[in-house]
């Protein structure tokens, strides 16, 4: 019986670097599955402990680009416009 690693316990992540010929467009829609189920208290810790795990060994698979990404500061939000934009024009 394999051991549940807590930081990946429906071991989404581990399996993803299984599959061959995955897209990074599958990675994402992967990456997405594991972050709504994670419960740790920081979600950046446990993604680096992810890469070293499993991305140190395949530097250029869709999950380590998608988990790196992940680990990128969030843009800062813009002012898309609204009715009080359109009408002090």
């Amino acid at each position: 019986m394999r051991e549940i690693d807590p930081r990946d316990p429906k071991g989404l992540i581990r399996e993803s670097y299984r599959i061959d010929g995955i897209t990074s467009g599958e990675c994402r829609s992967i990456f997405l599955d594991w972050a709504l189920s994670a419960t740790g208290e920081d979600p950046k810790q446990t993604i680096q402990m992810l890469l070293v795990d499993y991305g140190s060994e395949a530097p250029d698979h869709p999950m380590t680009q998608t988990l790196t990404a992940a680990l990128a500061e969030a843009p800062v939000a813009k002012r898309r416009g609204g009715r009080a934009a359109r009408l002090a024009g």
